[in-house]
């Protein structure tokens, strides 16, 4: 006796079709992840605003990264499964995934470690944006140009004038 596909050879009942939901897992990877470094980040003395001790930082930043997490999680509820012509959309027609994105975030990543020791903060966050945003099909030249000049102000004013960052904002070679 054959069985078709979708049923399972016990029960003779058609199996519900159990999609993979990626946001989920995501979410949760990144409560996990912010948790265990809120515990550790507590086994330093945290302190507080003023005066910050040295797990201020890890808890600060693994409370962020698991509330991210939690809404994440979240606001994939009310997502539907894609069908598998958008899940083909969104990749390569055979099927292949699209690694477009996950290389310009790696050459921007690259690109912000040597504009960052050869040329300063403005061109290290600059080269950052503009490559990564390159990443996203969806982005056009001037999208990523526009992007990349705003978040460039944004660092300068928040990184260099405000925190008084020891990176200077241009120099020429190391």
């Amino acid at each position: 006796m054959q069985h078709q596909l979708g049923e399972d050879p016990a029960s003779h009942a058609p199996r519900p079709a159990s999609k993979f939901k990626k946001d989920y897992y995501g979410g949760a990877l990144l409560i996990v992840i912010g948790l265990a470094a809120v515990y550790a980040g507590i086994g330093y003395r945290v302190g507080e605003l003023a005066h910050m001790g040295p797990g201020f930082f890890p808890v600060a930043l693994g409370a962020l990264l698991a509330l991210t997490g939690l809404l994440i999680a979240v606001s994939a509820r009310g997502d539907k499964p894609a069908s598998d012509e958008e899940a083909v959309s969104h990749g390569h027609p055979g099927g292949m995934p699209d690694i477009r994105g996950g290389v310009c975030i790696i050459l921007g990543i690259l690109a912000f470690l040597l504009f960052g020791e050869y040329g300063g903060l403005l061109p290290a966050t600059f080269a950052i944006v503009f490559i990564s945003a390159l990443g996203d099909r969806d982005n056009t030249l001037t999208e990523a140009l526009l992007l990349s000049l705003a978040m460039s102000f944004i660092a300068v004013v928040v990184f260099w004038w405000a925190l008084k960052l020891q990176l200077p904002l241009f120099q020429w070679g190391g």
